[in-house]
């Protein structure tokens, strides 16, 4: 109703579905799309991995297997 575009509709609707989903889950919505940007080429690859609901367990996986890679 009060967007310029059907497609600027439809991603503000994407945002308002993420946002939405993040309390839902009680994850901070702005730290989770940071996270999403941060790590663009991963969600890509594996999107479901990067649910609000499941994010943190990937951040932790990734962090671990960064860390393993350096030793």
């Amino acid at each position: 109703m009060f967007y310029r575009t059907l497609h600027g509709a439809q991603v503000g609707d994407l945002f308002m579905s993420l946002i939405h989903t993040c309390q839902l889950c009680t994850v901070n919505s702005l730290d989770y799309l940071i996270e999403l940007q941060g790590h663009a080429q991963d969600l890509a690859v594996r999107p479901a991995e990067w649910m609000p609901w499941n994010y943190r367990e990937t951040l932790e996986r990734t962090a671990a297997e960064g860390r393993n890679a350096t030793t």
